[in-house]
This record gives C-alpha cells, sequence and structure tokens, in this order.
C-alpha cells in the first residue's frame, strides 16, 4: 500500500499546477483520530482537490463472520465501532435471532435498550469533545469524559470488560443484570444532564468554535442521500430519517423520544444534532429503567444457550446441549438475511446467506462510516486546509467500522 502511495504521489507531483501544494494527511496524522489518510491538493491554504484512501486498518471481518460461529463473530462486532461496541453486538444478535425467529424475553430487551443509548452517549460525547480537541479547546473534552468513564464502570459490572465487552448472545444476554444496576444508571444519567448543558455553554455558544464550525463542510439533503449518508450526519442536513423511528425494532415504538433535525449538513449542525440526541438517549433511559420486568435473562432454547455451569456439571441433559452447542454450533434456517440498527454513526446493517451449517456462508456489514466518508473530498473542495480537520472530526469516521 506504502509503495503505491508512493506511485501516486509521484505522479501527483508531475501533474501539479505551478504553486500548488500535495499534502498528506494521514494514515497516521492526531488530527485523524486513526489510521485515514487524505491526499489534498492546495493553492495557498484553498483545498483544489482531495481524495480519501482507506483500508490501512482491514482486518477481513467479514471473511472472519464466515468461519466463527454466530456467537463467535462477536469478538468482530466489538472492534468495528471500538467507542460504543454494544451496539455493534446487538445489531448482530438482533439479526441472527431475526433469522432464527427467536422471541427474547421483555427483560433482555429492555436491558439491551438501556444498553444502546448509554453507548449512544458514550460515543457522542467523544465524538463532541474530540470536535472541540481538534479546534483547540481541550477543557470540554475533559469536562463530559469523566461522566463517559461512569458508563464504563456500568458496563465492566455488567459485562466484565470496559471497551470490547463482547456484550449479548444468540435468545439473550451472557449474564443477568448485577444487583445495583438500576440505580447506578439513574446516578449517571442525572449527572450527565447538567454536565450536558454545561458543555453547550462552553463550546457549542463558544463564539471562536461557533465560527469555526457554522457553514463549514455542509452537505445538502439530496446529496447526502445521494452518498449513503444516514444517522447524525444525514439527520444534520435536514432529513428526519432515523431507524429506530421509521423501521422500529426492540421496543423503540413502545418508547418517547424525538429525532433532532439540522438544516445545512454543515459541521456545527452535526454537532447540535449529536448534543440533542444525547439528550434523547437519557430520555429513552429514564422511560425504561424502572419497568425493567423479572424474569430469565435468556430464553428458553436449550438449543441455542449455553446452561450455566453449575448445571452443566450436575446435569446430564445440561452437559449434552453444553456439548452440542460448543461442537456442533446453533443452526441457523438456509436463506437470506439482512437487519438494520440504528448505531452511533448510523444504520448498520448485516446482511447474512446461511447454507443452515454452524457458520454464516457469506457476511456482509452495512457500516455508516463506510458511506459517508466517500463524500469528504467533496465537502472539503473549495474550503480552507485547517476546515478539513473541522469537517473530519464532525463526521466521526471511525478507522476500525469504516474499513471493517
Amino acid at each position: 500500500m506504502y509503495e503505491k502511495t508512493a506511485e501516486y504521489f509521484g505522479q501527483k507531483y508531475k501533474d501539479l499546477p505551478e504553486g500548488h501544494l500535495l499534502v498528506n494527511l494521514g494514515p497516521s496524522h492526531p488530527a485523524t483520530h486513526g489510521i485515514l489518510q487524505n491526499v489534498i491538493q492546495i493553492d495557498g491554504e484553498r483545498v483544489v482537490e482531495a481524495e480519501s484512501v482507506i483500508g490501512y486498518v482491514h482486518r477481513c471481518f467479514e471473511k472472519l463472520g464466515e468461519r466463527y460461529d454466530y456467537n463467535q463473530f462477536l469478538v468482530c462486532t466489538d472492534r468495528m465501532n471500538y467507542v460504543s461496541t454494544p451496539l455493534n453486538n446487538i445489531g448482530w444478535i438482533l439479526t441472527v435471532e431475526k433469522m432464527m425467529q427467536i422471541d427474547v424475553p421483555e427483560r433482555v430487551t429492555y436491558v439491551r435498550m438501556i444498553i444502546s443509548e448509554l453507548s449512544r452517549l458514550m460515543d457522542h460525547i467523544i465524538c463532541n469533545g474530540v470536535m472541540g480537541v481538534d479546534l483547540g479547546a481541550f477543557s470540554g473534552f475533559l469536562h463530559l469524559f469523566h461522566h463517559r468513564e461512569n458508563i464504563y464502570q456500568i458496563l465492566e459490572k455488567l459485562t466484565g470488560a470496559r471497551l470490547t465487552t463482547t456484550f449479548c448472545r444468540v435468545g439473550g444476554m451472557e449474564r443477568d443484570i448485577y444487583p445495583d444496576f438500576q440505580k447506578e444508571i439513574k446516578i449517571v444519567t442525572k449527572g450527565i444532564k447538567p454536565a450536558l448543558d454545561e458543555f453547550e455553554e462552553l463550546l457549542i455558544r463558544n463564539k471562536i468554535f461557533n465560527e469555526r464550525t457554522a457553514g463549514i463542510g455542509g452537505i445538502s439533503a439530496e446529496d447526502a442521500i445521494a452518498y449513503g449518508f444516514s444517522g447524525p450526519n444525514l439527520r444534520a442536513a435536514g432529513v428526519p430519517w432515523d431507524v429506530r423511528k421509521d423501521t422500529p425494532y426492540m421496543l423503540y415504538d413502545k418508547v418517547d423520544f424525538d429525532v433532532p433535525v439540522g438544516e445545512d449538513g454543515s459541521a456545527l449542525h452535526r454537532t447540535l444534532v449529536r448534543m440533542e440526541e444525547m439528550r434523547q438517549c437519557i430520555r429513552i433511559i429514564e422511560q425504561l429503567i424502572d419497568g425493567i420486568p423479572e424474569g430469565p435473562y435468556h430464553a428458553d432454547l436449550p438449543h441455542t444457550f449455553i446452561p450455566p455451569k453449575d448445571k452443566v456439571y450436575n446435569n446430564m441433559e445440561e452437559l449434552i446441549y453444553h456439548f452440542k452447542i460448543i461442537m456442533h454450533g446453533i443452526k441457523v434456517p438456509p436463506g437470506e438475511y439482512y437487519h438494520a440498527t440504528e448505531a452511533a454513526n448510523g444504520e448498520l446493517g448485516f446482511y447474512v446467506v446461511s447454507e443452515g451449517e454452524k457458520t454464516p456462508w457469506r457476511v456482509h456489514v452495512r457500516r455508516p462510516c463506510f458511506w459517508y466518508y466517500q463524500a469528504f473530498p467533496q465537502m472539503v473542495k473549495g474550503g480552507l486546509l485547517a476546515d478539513t480537520i473541522a469537517t473530519m472530526s464532525s463526521l466521526n469516521v471511525i478507522a476500525g467500522e469504516l474499513d471493517c
């Protein structure tokens, strides 16, 4: 790849107009937040042309999905958007459960939704906080970061991990919630509410931040749709599309929340949309947290859900089920399936082809970053070099999700 890049640069330099300069933004650069490369031609400070190069973190997850069984693939979904891993895991598990027509207990659905919205909160905290850092405002990032840490504490108690949680299993969850789960979530959400208002005063209403982001890196609703935008970046362009509202899954049609919409698709509007979405996340959580029903944390499906260890050690039937699931895997009916969820960056979809074996025959991931990052050259063309940083940061391109 590096040889091809060098060859590309050599050819580009030969064809440059007089006075123009070719700048390599990435692949390893503090402003790219990951292994992203952009070859940018500038005339003074003005961007004349840009080209994005991806693939530096490509880890063959889709191909691995054809070798792992349906629960094992969670270690790959963990590492796609690693800022909000439970959203990826839940999206994959919902796809498999749709393939197998599994109905999980309501307790499972409630907890999955609460964890999803906490994960969305974490993702938006990072995006908007780092957005400020990129433009020279570090204090806002620190102001919200400890609230993100509080969410991590909850995830660690629930799953045993902080970043790569491998949350959920086909048919339910790996384990039930711990005793203080609801109490601690209420404390966390109560603390985030005023922190969001303070963050908005500190950064969003700051004159310098507004001048650096207003009207920068904008995209029209028509172009956003044509490029395949989804999530906050699409809604910032004025399109009120949200998978949770338009094609509801889990219990999103039973909770009350608003879909914030921007106008010009600029860096500022993308930031504002994410700010309001964080408040809506808290609103959803507050409607669910006191209503978590009693019951099992997995469906009564011994052919798909590994039985508890104490039963495996003391009961022959449970031992047999454990052996069959580990050795023969979960068998999914043959067919083609697609299921989409609203991840932090937009529509996260899994397309799976099954031949009835313990592993999929084909797996394809519709990762939101891949679609909107292709518009980056158009969005920065004609702007200032400094504006490319604001534009990239506001898009929230996660390299692990982009390359998959």
